[in-house]
């Protein structure tokens, strides 16, 4: 397996204490929530949250990116929502409940792929159309109360976003980590790179 590279290896450092304290609010969120049944799939969402975050490091991706994948569904164990899809009428906005979260803690070349990843998918709906094949039954569903392939006028704007290649690339791991019985590195194994990444709060 194609290890992360060193969290020093141009990664800011936020100092200890500050560091810490955000590595150990990502742990007891993932610890509180992470075993809920991820909607619809066969994982849970720590599973899938790790699956994206190794899809990504074995790709040889940046830290950063590395992270974004880990985060990318944070925002589901900061709100819960039902765990049935059935019972969804309408989207929660998960990247934006966690993109809001991760910026106090974050950079944008982190927190930006995690906000643009759900648009990411909409955006490959409507420029790929071999995409829509290979997104699971869970994700058409919640496809529909995200509002569909995008149009036009909003792949046009998605484009003219700055992290909008890195929210793709998100994305395809997000759908890459649904794999039941996959092995990946635990959480522990992100310490060192969410401790380098966190910030300090202005």
């Amino acid at each position: 397996m194609k290890r992360a590279p060193p969290p020093s290896a141009g990664a800011p450092s936020a100092g200890g204490s500050r560091a810490s304290a955000v590595a150990d609010a990502v742990q007891a969120l993932f610890r509180e929530r992470g075993a809920t049944s991820y909607y619809g799939e066969r994982v849970t969402l720590a599973e899938h949250m790790l699956q994206t975050a190794h899809a990504a490091e074995t790709e040889g991706a940046p830290v950063a990116l590395v992270l974004a994948a880990l985060l990318h569904d944070i925002g589901h164990l900061v709100e819960a929502v039902p765990e049935d899809l059935a019972d969804w009428s309408f989207d929660a906005h998960h990247e934006e409940v966690g993109a809001r979260w991760l910026a106090e803690r974050f950079g944008p070349e982190i927190v930006e792929p995690v906000r643009l990843h759900v648009p990411a998918k909409r955006y490959l709906c409507a420029t790929d159309h071999a995409y829509l094949a290979t997104i699971s039954e869970a994700s058409l569903f919640t496809l529909k109360l995200q509002g569909g392939p995008m149009s036009p006028e909003e792949m046009r704007r998605f484009e003219g976003a700055a992290h909008h290649r890195d929210a793709v690339r998100v994305r395809r791991w997000d759908d890459a980590g649904k794999r039941a019985g996959t092995v990946t590195p635990d959480l522990e194994h992100y310490r060192a790179l969410i401790d380098a990444h966190a910030r300090a709060r202005d």
